[in-house]
């Protein structure tokens, strides 16, 4: 999957889940500042994309993101990973 696949996919999730304007959504964007999430929006954003994109994401990991540009970074890490090991 190319990163402008998994960016398309997370916003999506982003837009359709949390109702997000695509305005909003760029790289730089604070995920509880900017956009508005809280905690559960988290776990729910997790959940659709380990269902969405195949890929398992570790809590303590995802603890690290701050800005939309480190899930996709995050996301492609996963997913590339993933791609070495099958």
């Amino acid at each position: 999957m190319e990163r402008q696949d998994i960016v398309n996919e997370i916003n999506k999730t982003f837009i359709d889940t949390f109702e997000i304007e695509s305005e909003k959504l760029k790289g730089s964007a604070l995920i509880f500042q900017d956009l508005d999430l809280d905690s559960l929006d988290a776990v729910d954003m997790i959940v659709h994309m380990e269902s969405n994109l195949g890929i398992k994401i570790d809590i303590q990991k995802f603890s690290t993101v701050k800005t939309l540009d480190d899930v996709y970074n995050l996301a492609e890490e996963l997913l590339h990973k993933k791609d070495l090991i099958q």
